[in-house]
């Protein structure tokens, strides 16, 4: 390790946890304003008109979970194939690197469909050691492929069950919403069931439906409701006149903007509204138990080839760290994980929410979904 090394991983350890003590983190990890992006198909694309810390960060009480400095050091060579874009988690990633003088890691970034069909094309000679993915879809297909490993238990127990699997773990978690504008409606006029808009609602929506958030919601829908009833609720929203949007950030403003009264959206695109204009007429509603409240989850899995497990366990930890769910809250406005981390803005906690019972992994299953919203004119 060079001096010069040395003196840029101190520097860049002090500026990441300086932007922490600013939120008033207690000196836990905060984040960069110069994250971009408004989301895409799987989450992670660039060019947001507005910076990703949210509104309701400042006076945070230091989080909860275990902080990196009560966990293994990391050491040793490790290869992560990253379905999160850099842009989003490379400032997390950055400092988890410069932590440990002793840790050579290297990441390779990439769609998390694309980086799954690497590894399995890369056989026994993948380099790679945890893939981090956006969805839990691709974890699953990893899984399903025979190319995780199992996760330690120690790793494991860090998540409620229904966000885990032996083979691979969620680090942050997204909601299925409702955004509405405040000057249009209240509350109490807000459907908590998905299948009744847009009759039992008197007003314009928006959605994204070429958006793979959209199309994973979907999903979701075909699952619980069955394929003839999802149609039919297509059928219903696309004859209201529900108006398209290219991503759901864009649907969220056009609320905010007057344009549209609700749009079906991930929960955090109305949190990098309100970061926008913190004075936006705009609010999030729930369903409850259905699959306009389904929860998705980004994730990593031990890939089965690492020489080194232990290395590996340990890295997919400390995306459980106190620092990195606080990172999670404040920068991408994601759900953490790991109790006592709460999510930035007027939301119910993770426990409040009433999330439908589905396996997380079906939701990349688009196909059929795409066929069916083509065959209704929704594409």
């Amino acid at each position: 390790m060079t001096e010069k090394r040395s003196h840029e991983r101190t520097t860049e350890r002090r500026r990441f946890l300086a932007t922490a003590g600013a939120l008033g983190v207690a000196g836990l990890a905060g984040c960069s304003d110069s994250l971009g992006g408004n989301g895409s198909g799987n989450g992670d694309t660039t060019d947001s008109p507005v910076g990703q810390i949210g509104s309701g960060r400042e006076g945070r009480d230091a989080p909860g979970g275990t902080p990196m400095s009560e966990m293994p050091e990391l050491s040793g060579e490790l290869t992560v194939y990253s379905g999160r874009g850099e842009f989003l988690v490379g400032d997390l990633i950055s400092f988890i690197d410069d932590r440990y003088d002793d840790l050579e890691l290297t990441v390779r970034y990439g769609s998390s469909t694309d980086l799954v069909n690497q590894i399995v094309n890369e056989g026994d000679g993948s380099p790679a050691d945890v893939f981090y993915s956006v969805n839990a879809g691709s974890l699953g297909a990893l899984a399903d492929e025979g190319r995780a490993g199992t996760l330690d238990d120690g790793v494991a127990g860090l998540v409620r069950e229904e966000f885990r699997t032996d083979e691979w773990i969620g680090t942050s978690g997204r909601a299925r919403t409702v955004p509405y504008n405040t000057d249009s409606f209240a509350a109490a006029d807000m459907p908590d069931d998905v299948m009744a808009y847009p009759e039992a609602f008197d007003g314009d929506l928006g959605w994204a439906p070429a958006y793979g958030s959209c199309q994973a919601f979907v999903t979701a829908m075909r699952l619980i409701e069955g394929e003839e009833a999802t149609r039919e609720w297509l059928e219903a929203v696309l004859d209201a006149g529900i108006t398209g949007y290219p991503d759901e950030f864009a649907a969220c403003q056009a609320i905010a903007d007057g344009e549209i009264d609700a749009a079906f959206a991930n929960h955090y695109y109305i949190q990098r509204v309100l970061d926008g204009n913190p004075e936006a007429s705009l609010a999030t509603a729930f369903t409850s138990g259905d699959a306009g409240a389904a929860f998705n989850v980004a994730g990593a899995a031990v890939v089965d080839t690492t020489d080194d497990e232990s290395l590996a366990n340990g890295f997919v930890r400390h995306l459980l760290s106190s620092e990195a769910q606080e990172y999670f809250a404040t920068s991408t406005f994601e759900y953490p994980l790991v109790p006592g981390v709460e999510p930035v803005g007027d939301l119910p906690t993770i426990d409040e929410l009433d999330v439908p019972d589905i396996d997380l992994s079906q939701l990349s299953e688009l196909e059929q979904t795409v066929d069916l919203m083509r065959d209704v004119g929704a594409l």
